[in-house]
Order: C-alpha cells, then structure tokens, then sequence
C-alpha cells in the first residue's frame, strides 16, 4: 500500500478527487471497476451517493472519516468484494442487503427477471424461486407483478432471515420467504406457473473458485456435483411434481452447460426449450415448458 493510504500512517487532508486517483491505482492490478470501488467506498463513508463526489471533487474527509475509509479499502485490497464491505447491492434497480451468507446479485441474473416478465403477463400467476438467496428474483418480480403469489426458498436459515429483511425493506410483505431444501418444505399440493433458480451450477474442480469475488462467497451456493449439473437435474426433475401444466420452468447456469441443461430437459420430456444469452454474449438462461402427459 502507498505511504499516503496506509492505516498506520497519520490524518492527511486529501481531497476527494486525490484520495480515488490514488486508491484507483493501488486497486487496478486486480479489480476491473478500480475506480468506482473507491467512489463507492468513499460514499459509503460519507452516507452520500456517489455522484456527491463529483459535484464536491476539492473536498476533504473529517479525520475519522479518513482512517473509516482507510479501513474499508484495506479489505478491499485484499480482494474483499464491495458488496460484502457495504452489505449492498443493487439490483433490478433495487437496493438489496447482502452478506457472506449469501450470493452477491449479478446483473446477468436481471435476465432472469426479463424474460420472465417479458413472457408471462396474467396478473394471477404463482412463482416459487428456487435457492432464492438475498430474494434478488423472488423481490424483482413482485415489484413488477403485485399481484403475483410468490414464494422464495433456500436451504439456509441465514439466507431466508436476510431475504426477509429485503422483503421488509423494499415493502413487499406478500411474498412468501422461507427455509426448504429445495421442494422439501414446498407443500405437497402447491402448483406454481412459473418456478425459477439460479441454483449451484460450478464444478468442485473449477479454478475460478480460488480467483477474485467467489472466493468469498458461500461454496454450498456455487457448486454441485456431477460437474455442476446435480442440482439441475433434480430441481428439473422434481419441478414437473409443482408445475401447473403448460407450466414454465427456468435456470440459470455457466456458459458451456447450454447443451447439457437442454438435454436434461429434453430427457424428461421438457417442451419448447430455449436458451438466452447475457449481456457479453454467453448462454446464459434456459428455459422450457411443462405440458401434463395425458392419462
């Protein structure tokens, strides 16, 4: 770390404009938003947006507002995601809380939601959103759709107490939140329109688990066996027990899993399946249709 931001180092009146050229440059080795890392963390210190840091660049932190955001931005530097530093991320232009208990939301998830809501336009549909999380999916949809029976799931009680406090937050009490491990505490007789998931889908063996951001997150949300693909199948599997019929089940999952998700889909007899990709081109979603075999 450079003398000028070292936390054993005495307060220092820095400008704004000073203080993110300079935690830029000590964070561009390993982070692609080097910058916005330190607006962020310097609004965050300052209880500001961050565009308050552009109308006010000649501006100098208090002293315990200096040594706060030292603090903050030594976590970073140890590759800490911001997410977790500020306990927030954005989301469906959203404000979720986060924590380590959980998954941070990425924006290639919205195309969950997107497509979603692109495809089913009733106002009485149900949806249950599988390994639900912060409720990221679960939240973004019933703010579009109130009228929508939602329920979120996820196998850990942390995930469901901070789901819930989302809910609370962004004042969408009607949504049903809580613990099951995957259909285990859905009731046997609950039909769903819609099921959804963004479930464990990364190898035990993928290297990208000991790089960057993921390394912080919870393993059990990340991986699953038989090459990232367990969890899909049983959800997919299951799903068609919880389905209405015509009813439309959709994942999330890695890039190279299109073709493996389509043909476990197509093996249990899944209807117009159809793959989306994200925002830099990679399949991303799958989705399909569950029509009920006649008696």
């Amino acid at each position: 770390m450079s003398e000028s931001l070292k936390p054993s180092i005495t307060y220092c009146q820095q400008s704004f404009a000073e203080i993110i050229n300079q935690g830029q440059q000590l964070l561009a080795a390993f982070s692609d938003s080097a910058k916005l890392d330190c607006k962020i963390l310097l609004a965050f210190v300052l209880n500001k947006e961050t565009s308050y840091l552009l109308t006010w660049p000649d501006k100098k932190l208090a002293e315990h507002e200096f040594y706060a955001f030292l603090a903050l931005f030594e976590r970073r530097l140890q590759g800490e995601p911001i997410a977790y530093i500020t306990q927030e991320r954005e989301f469906w232009s959203l404000p979720f809380y986060v924590s380590p208990a959980t998954l941070i939301p990425r924006p290639d998830t919205e195309l969950l939601v997107e497509h979603i809501l692109a495809r089913h336009l009733a106002s009485d549909l149900s949806c249950l959103d599988l390994g639900t999380g912060t409720g990221a999916i679960a939240l973004s949809l019933a703010s579009e759709q109130k009228q929508w029976q939602v329920h979120g799931i996820d196998f850990s009680d942390a995930a469901i107490s901070l789901a819930k406090k989302n809910a609370q937050r962004l004042q969408l009490p009607q949504v049903e939140l809580y613990q099951s491990d995957w259909f285990s505490n859905v009731a046997v007789d609950k039909k769903f329109n819609i099921i959804v998931s963004n479930p464990p889908y990364i190898d035990e063996a993928d290297q990208h688990l000991i790089a960057g951001d993921v390394r912080f997150e919870p393993l059990s949300a990340l991986v699953a066996r038989d090459n990232g693909f367990a969890d899909i199948k049983r959800i997919a599997k299951d799903a068609q027990g919880y389905l209405t019929n015509n009813g439309a089940l959709y994942f999330e999952h890695g890039f190279e899993q299109a073709a493996g998700v389509s043909d476990i889909l197509k093996q249990l007899g899944y209807q117009s399946i159809e793959t989306f990709k994200d925002y830099g081109g990679n399949d991303r979603v799958t989705c399909c249709i569950y029509v009920q075999k006649e008696e």
